[in-house]
């Protein structure tokens, strides 16, 4: 059975809420999600390391604050250094996710940190693989899978209301495909990396 790090920094509990639909979706694809919440900048992250060592692959997450990945994230992407020196993660697959207030917010710009942290690390990207919705702007309500049309990674949209009641079901959705996409690429990712049954006899 695959395991599945998923490694998120939630402000208000809104990305906290795609994160646990991402583990869910990992749950569907029959694999084991690990949840890691950052909650804050000056944590002990030497566990989330390890545990990110020892998954097949990763989700990293975060809220969009001022166009980027909150301060939190950055603080554990830091933290990271070691592990960069060790390329302890390398050719683990990755992928990503953010959440703001607005349908931009410049959460490309997050994704894009995001992906090129993963790379930094010699990770490989596992993208939405989800099409934009073929709706109008004024047809794409909140069940709308993939309602932002992001196509690195899943880009949610909460208002400023309480996590029970944003996201909503659409992006909720979303982060569920994402969690299953990744878990059932790790499984095909693994069997890759098995020596065929000649080289093993």
């Amino acid at each position: 059975m695959s395991k599945v790090a998923i490694v998120y920094h939630s402000g208000y509990g809104h990305t906290a809420v795609l994160a646990d639909s991402i583990a869910q979706g990992v749950r569907d694809a029959g694999q084991t999600p690990v949840l890691l919440k950052i909650e804050g900048p000056a944590q002990d992250f030497a566990p989330f390391h390890d545990a990110i060592g020892e998954a097949d692959a990763v989700i990293f997450g975060a809220p969009t604050y001022m166009g980027d990945v909150s301060a939190a994230f950055k603080a554990f992407a830091e933290s990271t250094t070691q592990v960069f020196y060790t390329a302890a993660w390398k050719d683990k697959l990755a992928a990503g996710f953010t959440n703001s207030h607005s349908f931009s917010g410049d959460k490309s710009h997050a994704l894009a940190s995001l992906t090129i942290f993963a790379a930094q690390h010699g990770m490989n990207w596992v993208n939405l693989g989800l099409a934009p919705p073929a709706v109008t702007a004024a047809e794409r309500g909140p069940d709308t899978l993939n309602r932002v049309g992001s196509f690195i990674g899943l880009a949610g949209q909460s208002d400023n209301v309480s996590p029970e009641l944003s996201p909503p079901a659409g992006d909720r959705e979303t982060a569920r495909l994402l969690g299953e996409r990744v878990a059932n690429a790790a499984v095909r990712w693994a069997r890759g990396a098995q020596p065929a049954l000649s080289e093993a006899a």
